[in-house]
Formats: structure tokens, sequence, C-alpha cells
């Protein structure tokens, strides 16, 4: 009767079970249903900063086009357009100049290392080598020996050679003992030469704080370099101003001045095509630039801008002028990104 009313044990432990296994087909339910929530969440987020891009862009092309509809707006926004190309031919000459010095004093240093690495193991494998040698010459000896010492027990005779057998034969056993550990000396010496042999070389751990230091007072010669190319610091901070500005933030006057500021950009266009930056100017100017350069702690590799502040330009006659411009502290060029830290 209990039987019939509370089910047998089997039907019971087989009820619970299926409770059981719904309980955590529930569980996973909910958390899988959690994870498509926040993922939901995820793309709609995802979704309104692609329509505020989306938006900011449209703005930024109905600006440009009232720009362009106005006849002395559309000039300045081609003058700014133009000013700012300049700037960009600016800032990729310098990246690829940093790019092309970090790699060859990080292959020079490598290179350094390497030498030093392959002399170390050469001199290791001299020594190695010396005691090889030695070790050889010295079982050539003791065989020699052996064989002499068999050859001399063979040729006794009569009572001298039971007199003299148990001597000859500790002899040869203890010469036999010696030739057996030099043999095992040079198997371990061989072990030790293919170890040697074997060797992986060390890899290029980076820079170090005084080689990057050289790096960046090269990086701000060649960024001067660039700067002195304009001949005109108000003409280069034009050309910085449309990098960092917006068009339309910036009016540089009637069509005629616009002209005569594309006649100029055009000019330095070519100037800076035609020039072949001496290495030895570049190099003399990083001398002096070192020279003023002042560092918040012993670990930055980066000087304070205020202390590379002047510009070194050199006359044909050896002469050195000095002028003042923030190049680093103004981000000329987007010097910035390319240091070496």
């Amino acid at each position: 009767m209990l039987a019939g009313l509370f089910g047998s044990a089997p039907d019971q432990s087989h009820d619970s079970e299926k409770l059981l296994h719904l309980y955590w087909n529930r569980a996973e339910l909910k958390k899988e249903f959690a994870g498509l929530r926040k993922e939901q969440f995820r793309l709609r987020d995802l979704v309104k900063q692609q329509e505020g891009a989306t938006a900011r862009l449209q703005q930024k092309l109905e600006h440009l086009e009232n720009l362009l509809i106005d006849p002395e707006w559309a000039s300045n926004a081609v003058t700014f357009y133009q000013l700012r190309g300049l700037a960009l031919r600016c800032e990729r000459k310098l990246a690829r100049f940093a790019e092309q010095l970090k790699q060859q004093r990080e292959q020079k240093q490598h290179n350094q290392l390497l030498v030093s690495w392959n002399d170390e193991r050469m001199r290791e494998r001299r020594i190695i080598e010396r005691k090889l040698a030695g070790v050889r010459e010295t079982v050539t000896e003791l065989g020699a020996a052996l064989k002499a010492e068999k050859a001399k027990l063979v040729r006794m005779k009569g009572f001298l050679k039971v007199f003299r057998r148990r001597t000859v034969t500790a002899i040869l056993e203890k010469t036999s003992n010696q030739i057996a550990e030099l043999q095992q000396q040079e198997l371990e010496l061989l072990d030790k030469l293919q170890q040697l042999k074997d060797r992986r070389p060390p890899e290029n751990h980076g820079l170090d704080i005084a080689t990057k230091r050289s790096i960046n007072f090269m990086i701000i010669s060649y960024a001067q370099q660039l700067f002195l190319h304009f001949g005109d610091s108000d003409f280069a901070a034009l050309a910085k101003e449309a990098n960092d500005k917006s068009v339309g933030g910036i009016k540089y006057g009637n069509d005629t001045d616009c002209q005569h500021l594309l006649r100029r950009i055009q000019k330095h266009v070519a100037i800076m095509d035609r020039s072949n930056d001496v290495a030895a100017v570049l190099q003399k100017r990083s001398q002096l630039i070192g020279e003023k350069a002042v560092f918040r702690s012993d670990d930055d590799a980066v000087p304070v801008a205020t202390s590379v502040a002047a510009v070194f330009s050199f006359g044909s006659d050896a002469s050195i002028t000095e002028s003042k411009a923030n190049i680093l502290g103004e981000n000329y060029w987007g010097i910035a990104k390319y240091l070496s830290r």
C-alpha cells in the first residue's frame, strides 16, 4: 500500500534524476540567455558608436561642401589641404628616417652581441679541444705502455715469470682502468663539443638607454632639418597648424593671398624632393643637441623638450647659427610618435 502511495524506490530515483537534469538545463539556458543579452548590449553600443562616427563624418562633409560653395573659402580650403599635405610629407619622411635608424642600431647591436657570443663559444671550443687532445695523447701513451707490459709478460719465462706475474698484472689492470677513465672523459668532452655546436645564438633584448638617447638626438636633428627646409618658422607653423586643426578653422586671406601660399608650398615641396640630407650634418647637429639635452631621470630616453629647443643650422663657412623652436614640445611632424622610449 505504501509503495502504491509513494512509488517504488527505483521510480523515485528516476524522477529525481529527471528533475536534476531539468534544473541543470534551466541553469545552462539562463547562462546562455545572459550571454546573449550581454552580446546584444555590446552590439547596440557598437551600432551607436558607428552611427555617431557616421554623423560626424557627414557633418564634416557638409561643412566642406559649404566652404567650397564660397569662392574665397574654396581657395582657403585648397590652401589648407596643401599645407596639411606638406606637413604629412614631413611626417612621413621623419617616420621613415626614424624606423631605418632604429633598425640599423638594433642590427648593429645584435651583430656586436653575436660577435661577442661567437668569440666566447670559440674560446670554450679551443679549451675543450686542448683537453681532448691531451686526453687522446695520454690514452695513446698508456695504450703503448699497456702493450709493452703485455709483451714483457709474454717474454718472461720460468721462475721470473712466476715471481713478477702479480706485479705486472697489477700494472696492467691499473693502466687499463686509467685508459677506461680517460676514454670516458673523451666521451664527455665530445658531448660538450656537440652541445657547444648546438648552442643557440642569443636573441636581441632591445636597445639600452644610451643607444635610445643617441637615436632620439638623431631624430630631433632630422626634424630640425625638415624645419629648416621651410626657411621661415612662420611658414613651418602654418604647415603644422593645418595638420593639427580642421578645414575652415583657419583663413589665409583672399584668393590672391592663397595663390601666393600655394606657390610657396610648391617651392618647398620641390626643395624637399631635391635635397639630400648629409649624414655628417645630422650627426654634428645631433652632438650639439646631446650636449644641451636634459633628462628627468637616468631611465628616460626622451629629453625634456625645452632643453632641446635650440635649432642648429650650419653655414658654408662651417659657422653655426642657433635659433629657437620647440620642435619636440610642440610635436612638429608628430615627432613624439617616433622617438625611442
